[in-house]
């Protein structure tokens, strides 16, 4: 996890989002803390042979502004790709395309995106600067839709030029096979197209 998330945990969401309005100086500090639990954890899943790391942290705009990520998580998801040696995969759950100019700026090897973000826009904010993971909707197409649906969005998401396709997030326990195993299926079939 990184710091922001961390301090979800360590805090609660309500008072942490608080500590940020009123003490902005304290939540700088003590996310600079959080990011060391983060980056130790890194090292031990590298020293494990994790050969890639995702971090989700969460400054959604849910929750919270894109000059939020500016403010607080930029230079803080700078150093923490600097320090570890593997790629890195930031996770942000809901809308991120107000931030995702400063998301490419992290230094993160990619960033796994929510379906609440348009994919040929998200594409065409990211520049290259970073990849693009994502951004198949769970509770809607893959919980409770079929594998057109399902083929439907992977097609979307390769036409806008995602890098990589995936969930958007944590899948539902009870989301059926069938629609799991139509992810790869239609990137086979785009890419012999295409």
């Amino acid at each position: 996890m990184g710091p922001w998330t961390l301090a979800y945990h360590v805090f609660g969401v309500e008072k942490f989002l608080l500590m940020s309005i009123d003490d902005p100086e304290m939540t700088k500090r003590a996310l600079d803390k959080l990011k060391e639990i983060s980056v130790i954890f890194g090292e031990a899943q590298i020293a494990a042979g994790a050969d890639v790391l995702t971090f989700p942290d969460h400054a959604t705009g849910d929750l919270v502004s894109g000059e939020y990520y500016k403010r607080f998580l930029l230079e803080l998801h700078q150093e923490m790709a600097e320090r570890l040696n593997v790629p890195l995969i930031l996770h942000i759950c809901g809308y991120t395309l107000d931030r995702l100019d400063y998301i490419g700026q992290s230094g993160m090897a990619s960033f796994h995106f929510d379906s609440k973000n348009d994919p040929a826009e998200a594409v065409k904010i990211a520049d290259g600067k970073i990849g693009l993971v994502g951004n198949i909707n769970n509770p809607v197409t893959l919980y409770s839709k079929g594998p057109e649906e399902v083929r439907n969005e992977v097609n979307k998401c390769l036409d806008a030029g995602v890098d990589m396709i995936a969930p958007e997030c944590a899948i539902p326990l009870a989301t059926r096979l069938e629609n799991l195993m139509e992810i790869p299926k239609a990137v086979r079939e785009w890419t012999a197209r295409n």
